[in-house]
C-alpha cells in the first residue's frame, strides 16, 4: 500500500478542494489527482464525487475514511511515542492555541513543564478559526487549547484551562453601547455576525437563532477571519459575541464590548486526537492540571471530578483518560 496515496486521500477528504490539498501536502493539483485514482483503481470503486463545482466522497468514500483515519492517526503516534523513547524523553511538543488569552495560559504551562522535561523542546503555534481542527488532525500538533464545545468524534476533551466571560461588540454609535451589560434577550431582531466555517454545533451554542422568548435573532456570515469581523462590526454591519478578552487584545476607537449578565463564560481546554496520545503530551497535559489556578467560574482547572483530566468530546469515542495521567495532586 502507497502511504502516500492514503494521505492524500484523507487530506482531500477533509478539504473536499484539489487546489486546498495540493497546498496542504505542498504536491500539484495533478499529483493529488494522480494519487486519487490510483488509490481507487486500487480499492475498485470511485471514492470522490467530482462536478466543475464541487468534490464531495461518495458512499465507499466516506466508509473508507471512517475506517482509515484511527488507523492513520495511530501510525502518527507510534512514530512519535517511538521518537520519544529513542530520544530519552527529549524531542519536540507542538501545541497550539486560538486565542490570546489561551497563549498566555499555554506559555504558563510551558514554563512549569520545561522545568521537568528540559530535554522536550515546545513549539507553540497560532490555529485559525477557519481551519480550527485541521493541524490537530493532520499530525502538525499534538494537543490545542481551543473554545468549548468540541463535538468532534476523532477528538478527545481534556482539562478546561481557562474560563473568559461572554460579550456582545458592537460598534460604539449602536444603541446597546451605553449599557452596563445585556441579555440575550436584547439580541431581537439584531444582526449577529458570525465567521465562516463555524461548526453547526458551536454556533448553536455560542450564537442563538432565537431569544429566551422565541424572538428571531438573524445571522450573518460574512467572511472567514475574525478581525474582519470586528471591522464589520466596528462600521456598524451588526454586533457579535465574544470572549471578554476581546476587549484587551482586539481595542478599537469605534468598538465598544458590553459584557452579559445572562451567559455562561467561554471555556477553553486542551484537545486531542483519540486515536493516541505521546508520553510527551501525556505529561504536559499533567502539568497543565497541576499548575493552572482554578478559572474564574469553577473550583478546579479540570472541570472534572480528581483522577479525571479529560472527557471524550461529546459525540465522541475516545474514553478521555489519556494513559499514564492520573490524580494531579498525586
Amino acid at each position: 500500500m502507497n502511504w502516500q496515496e492514503l494521505e492524500t486521500f484523507l487530506t482531500l477528504a477533509e478539504e473536499l478542494h484539489f487546489g486546498r490539498a495540493a497546498d496542504r501536502l505542498h504536491v500539484s493539483r495533478a499529483r493529488v489527482s494522480q494519487m486519487t485514482q490510483a488509490l481507487e483503481r486500487r480499492v475498485g470503486g470511485p471514492l470522490f464525487e467530482r462536478t466543475s463545482r464541487k468534490v464531495a466522497l461518495t458512499p465507499l468514500g466516506g466508509r473508507l475514511r471512517e475506517d482509515l483515519r484511527p488507523h492513520y492517526l495511530g501510525v502518527l503516534d507510534a512514530l512519535a511515542t517511538a521518537a520519544d523513547s529513542a530520544q530519552g524523553g527529549g524531542g519536540v511538543l507542538r501545541v497550539g492555541f486560538s486565542s490570546p488569552a489561551a497563549s498566555e495560559r499555554v506559555m504558563g504551562v510551558v514554563e512549569a513543564f520545561r522545568a521537568s522535561h528540559p530535554r522536550c523542546q515546545v513549539r507553540i503555534r497560532e490555529v485559525h478559526l477557519s481551519d480550527r481542527y485541521g493541524p490537530l488532525r493532520r499530525g502538525e500538533l499534538d494537543l490545542q487549547v481551543v473554545e468549548l464545545p468540541v463535538e468532534e468524534p476523532d477528538l478527545t476533551v481534556g482539562p478546561v484551562l481557562l474560563r473568559d466571560a461572554t460579550v456582545l461588540a458592537v460598534s460604539a454609535s449602536h444603541r446597546l453601547a451605553g449599557r452596563a451589560s445585556v441579555s440575550i434577550e436584547d439580541l431581537a431582531g439584531e444582526n449577529l455576525l458570525v465567521t465562516g466555517d463555524m461548526p453547526g454545533y458551536f454556533r448553536a451554542h455560542h450564537m442563538p437563532g432565537r431569544t429566551p422568548s422565541g424572538r428571531p435573532i438573524p445571522h450573518s456570515t460574512t467572511t472567514r477571519y475574525w478581525q474582519e469581523l470586528l471591522a464589520l462590526v466596528a462600521a456598524g454591519e451588526g454586533v457579535t459575541i465574544s470572549a471578554a478578552q476581546g476587549a484587551r487584545y482586539y481595542p478599537r476607537p469605534n468598538l465598544v464590548y458590553v459584557p452579559f449578565h445572562d451567559v455562561a463564560p467561554f471555556e477553553y481546554a486542551l484537545v486531542w486526537r483519540t486515536a493516541g496520545v505521546s508520553p510527551r503530551a501525556r505529561s504536559f497535559i499533567g502539568t497543565a492540571v497541576r499548575t493552572c489556578d482554578p478559572p474564574p467560574g469553577g473550583p478546579d482547572p479540570t472541570g472534572t471530578p480528581p483522577g479525571q483530566p479529560g472527557r471524550p468530546a461529546a459525540s465522541g469515542t475516545g474514553t478521555g483518560q489519556p494513559p499514564g495521567v492520573t490524580n494531579p495532586d498525586s
